[in-house]
Parts: C-alpha cells; sequence; structure tokens
C-alpha cells in the first residue's frame, strides 16, 4: 500500500500537500527561550542529548529577529521552492517558557504574516499552564498550530537516564488537555536509547498510538560533541544503532501504527562537525533509501501489523 506520494506511510509532504494544497516547508525558528530544565527549576543540565543550541542547531540564532531569521530561510529554500506557505517552526530548547506578555506578542505576531500557514511550537509537556493553553486555543482559531512533545520515552529507568525530568502521567496529562482544545499532538521518540531494547522502543510506539495523537518524529539516537551523552560515550562506548537495525526498527514501528497518524520524520540530522555516532547517519539520502527498502523487501506498511494483530485478536474472541 503506498499514500499518494508512493511512500508506504502518511508523510508529512502528503499531509500537508493534502491540507494546503501545495508543498509547504518549515522554518526553524529561535525565540530566545530557555527550558526548566537548564536554568535550575528542575536541572541545569538539560536533558542528557541536548546541544547547547537546544536541539535547534538549524534554526538561525536568536540574536537575529524573526523577521530576519524568516526571511534568511526563505532565501535559502528558494533554490528549491518558488511557493510561498511556510510553517513557522519553533524549535529551540521549551517554547512555552517564558514570560506570557511575551509568548503572546511573539507568536500572535508570527501567525498574522500571510506567508505563515501555520505554527509548529515544541515544548515541553510540564509547561503547558492554563494561561498557555489558551493562548494556543486562540491562535488556532487563526491558523492551524501543531504542538511537539518531547517524550523519547515511555520507560521510566529511560526517564531518569536522559534527565527528562518528568513523569509519564505529566505527558498524558498534556496530550488529554490539548486534545480538549483541538491542538495536533506531535510525539518526539528516539530509538536506540542505551538504557534500552529495540523491544521496549516499539512498546513506546505502541503507547503513543494509542493516544490518538496526530503525529510521530520517529529520531535516531545520534551522539554528539559537547553533550553529557558524548561524554559518556567517550568514557564507555555503548551500542549504537547500524543503519540495518535502524531500518528494521522504524519499519516495525511504522507498520505498528495507526495509517492516519503522520510520520513527521523518520531520521535526524545532526551537524557534520558535531557528529560522534553513528557516523552513517549522515548519509540521510542514503537513509531513507535504505528504511524504503526494507518496507519493500518486508512487504509491510504504516499500520499493517497493527491491522494484522487486530485480526488475530478479533479471531481469537
Amino acid at each position: 500500500m503506498l499514500w499518494s506520494d508512493q511512500k508506504p506511510y502518511y508523510s508529512l509532504n502528503c499531509y500537508y500537500n493534502q491540507l494546503f494544497g501545495q508543498k509547504t516547508y518549515k522554518i526553524a525558528l529561535d525565540i530566545g527561550l530557555t527550558c526548566p530544565n537548564r536554568d535550575g527549576t528542575l536541572d541545569d543540565r538539560g536533558c542528557i542529548f541536548c546541544s547547547g543550541s537546544g536541539s535547534g542547531d538549524f534554526a538561525t540564532p536568536s540574536a537575529s529577529t524573526l523577521d530576519i531569521q524568516l526571511d534568511k530561510a526563505k532565501d535559502m529554500l528558494r533554490r528549491k521552492y518558488d511557493g510561498e506557505r511556510y510553517i513557522a517552526y519553533f524549535q529551540s530548547f521549551t517554547n512555552t517558557y517564558g514570560p506570557l506578555d511575551y509568548l503572546k506578542n511573539t507568536y500572535r505576531n508570527i501567525i498574522q504574516r500571510p506567508d505563515i500557514v501555520g505554527l509548529s511550537i515544541a515544548t515541553r509537556p510540564d509547561c503547558l499552564s492554563k494561561d498557555v493553553l489558551d493562548l494556543l486555543e486562540e491562535l488556532n482559531q487563526i491558523k492551524p498550530v501543531w504542538v511537539e512533545l518531547g517524550l523519547q520515552s515511555i520507560h521510566e529507568k529511560t526517564s531518569n537516564f536522559i534527565r527528562r525530568c518528568y513523569p509519564l502521567e505529566v505527558f498524558d496529562l498534556a496530550v488529554q488537555n490539548l486534545h480538549t482544545i483541538n491542538i495536533k499532538v506531535v510525539v518526539h521518540l528516539i530509538a536506540g536509547l542505551p538504557t534500552e531494547t529495540d523491544v521496549e522502543f516499539i512498546e513506546s510506539v505502541a503507547y503513543v498510538n494509542r493516544l490518538n495523537v496526530h503525529g510521530i518524529k520517529f529520531q535516531l539516537l545520534q551522539v554528539l560533541r559537547n553533550t553529557d551523552l558524548g561524554s559518556v560515550y567517550e568514557k564507555k562506548p555503548f551500542r549504537v544503532l547500524t543503519l540495518d537495525t535502524y531500518a528494521d526498527l522504524i519499519v516495525t514501528a511504522i507498520a505498528s501504527i495507526s495509517s492516519n497518524i503522520v510520520i513527521h520524520r523518520i531520521t535526524g540530522d545532526a551537524p557534520k562537525e558535531d557528529l560522534v555516532a553513528p557516523l552513517w547517519s549522515l548519509n540521510k539520502r542514503g537513509v531513507l533509501n535504505k528504511i524504503h527498502q526494507r518496507f519493500k523487501d518486508r512487504d509491510l506498511w504504516q499500520g499493517k501489523l497493527l491491522e494484522n494483530n487486530e485480526r488475530r485478536h478479533d479471531h481469537d474472541r
């Protein structure tokens, strides 16, 4: 089974074409916020894998105004894109963790731009107060809003290792609150975390699948220099996934989730100069080709394993 863009899963590109009628690009932005996991509220080190840019390595630095950041990104995209539809992607750090007036002014101004067709806001589930939820609901009445939550894993031992600093119950409540105000939720999951098995990763995928979320972002664990994870790896290297193992794991994950969940990403990007391992991930085209070939080799597509399991369950009853 293939979707309209000839991929065996419901890709973000396919979804944007359905929603906006044309190819639409996300522009990563930095609005100069921090994180309770960095400013001492919960911790001062951040998540163990997080870079100094708060995982916003490809966003224009916040020293530039948002208009300048957008214009620079659009200039770069014009080499391959002549459209005028963009998603403003607030990627760096925790983008609902700041003074409410600042958040209101920032988001209200950017969503009014005619070239911006929606907002994608990355944040933590413990940074969604009632006031913030009210703001998100207001913005969603103007243009579509997606909220991206960095869950990474449902397993407590992994949460402790990566210093996520919130329990699973907080994530569950955040998803429930966002659903109540009709905000689309995108969940980030990391494959290859050193504290868990491949089976435990698939357990996280199955858990998120049951929550009726809009989308999932699959991220390969990448070890970066100048991170605490990088220091751990240098002292005692742990297993990092091979390309073959990662491809199999992602194909199994996607085949195990509902066909109406949008797959926002199936691998990850890292600055070449910062990446320690796995180095094969630098060849993004090669990674995508390997995953797509593995779908063909295993005769799988999004939802197929889930449908098979449901049929077996119905038969057993």
